[in-house]
């Protein structure tokens, strides 16, 4: 199976303690090839709300990530919460003036701009005095042939309120440089080497994640838009990891796809399915794999049965049903324990009781539902016996189901 991969490399202050990360791209456990700064940039961003989530990956902490020109120009960076990241800007930015604006509009927003891995040279300082009102921090590459006159560029940087991160210390000598030169943070092998995450790889349809994105700025039902949902659940399971991110403040407990999409804003949705066509991430093939494909069998035989022993399912309770059906399986998604997942999303107690322990109708139609996929035609007679349906019903709501 395809992985994604994030490195997290730690950042420490002159006392040693951990105060941010900075967030890598990988393409797979120990390289980076990408043909764009941009597409990496979004690809971590993505990867952290919608795979690992900002508590496995963050913390409390914020993270360090490179972005280009274009996506700092894109007005998609303001749908970013502010709270999670640090934007550094790379060297080769021309500082013009709607590069100049932009910062300025940011650093307003309270975004947390950094300019990274400077040559630090008087050019340099040059280049980037128009702008040291609105910076947080700039980065210096100790690899490189340090500058005379660098003490004075640090503490006329310290004056802007700009903090100095040292970056690729590998021993103890850099360290002590720059410690002696005034940097206030730190980063490299002689603190830690980057720690690998990997999670698997379901890339989306780009034209599913269109096609959703248009349904959400054109005048569509939202039932309309949860069907939409209900179909992609490759989709779906990210939009549940992000809304359980730091981002949301989820008070009401998520008891069905409509229910979920009515916490967040139809623009904010848009806006997230955005940023993911905007980092190419999404696959222009339309591909299943086999478990989302047994995770939309799931679902719909979920709805099929419980429509079936109980027609007057209003539907609230349906949307139920899809959601057991879906987060039954959330743990092979993620490869991490079911309980686990559950325990930490914001999903009702009737959910998560029928998934956790096939309690109630929902639970008693999850434990059919299992016993179908393991071909067990006892356990499909006992259920036809137990809720007084015909004979073979099952059989015919299973090839009705799969044939949606």
């Amino acid at each position: 199976m395809p992985n994604v991969y994030l490195a997290r490399q730690p950042i420490v202050d002159r006392e040693s303690k951990l105060r941010a990360y900075e967030i890598l791209y990988r393409d797979s456990d120990r390289r980076s090839k990408i043909n764009s700064d941009r597409q990496a940039s979004v690809s971590v961003i993505n990867s952290i709300f919608n795979r690992f989530g900002t508590n496995e990956i963050l913390d409390d902490k914020r993270g360090f990530i490179k972005i280009d020109k274009k996506f700092l120009l894109n007005d998609l960076i303001f749908t970013i919460p502010d709270k999670f990241f640090v934007f550094a800007l790379l060297d080769s930015i021309e500082m013009d003036e709607r590069v100049v604006e932009r910062v300025q509009q940011l650093h307003e927003r309270g975004y947390v701009i950094v300019i990274n891995d400077i040559k630090f040279t008087e050019a340099s300082m040059q280049k980037y005095r128009e702008i040291f009102d609105y910076l947080s921090f700039i980065k210096i590459d100790f690899e490189q042939e340090l500058e005379y006159g660098l003490g004075n560029m640090i503490l006329e940087l310290k004056s802007h309120g700009i903090s100095v991160v040292a970056t690729k210390i590998e021993n103890a000598k850099m360290y002590n440089q720059a410690r002696k030169l005034g940097c206030e943070w730190f980063q490299g092998y002689f603190f830690a080497e980057p720690k690998v995450f990997t999670a698997p790889k379901y890339e989306v349809s780009q034209v599913d994640v269109f096609n959703l994105y248009n349904l959400l700025i054109e005048d569509t039902s939202l039932d309309d838009i949860t069907l939409a949902f209900e179909k992609k659940p490759e989709i779906t399971v990210q939009l549940l990891q992000f809304i359980n991110t730091d981002t949301f403040h989820v008070v009401t407990k998520i008891s069905s796809v409509h229910n979920l999409l009515t916490l967040v804003s139809r623009q904010r949705v848009a806006d997230w399915l955005m940023l993911m066509i905007y980092s190419k991430s999404g696959s222009k093939k339309r591909e299943e794999r086999p478990l989302m494909l047994q995770i939309k069998n799931r679902t719909e035989l979920m709805k099929h049965i419980l429509i079936t022993i109980n027609p007057e399912a209003r539907s609230n309770m349906l949307g139920e049903a899809y959601l057991v059906g879906m987060l039954s399986l959330i743990d092979q998604v993620f490869e991490k324990n079911l309980e686990d997942i559950l325990e930490s999303t914001h999903i009702s107690d009737t959910i998560k009781s029928a998934i956790l322990h096939e309690s109630d109708i929902l639970g008693d139609i999850l434990k059919l539902v299992k016993e179908i996929e393991s071909s067990n035609k006892e356990a499909e007679i006992a259920f036809e016996t137990r809720y007084g349906l015909r004979e073979n019903a099952i059989k015919e709501l299973v090839a009705e189901s799969l044939a949606v």
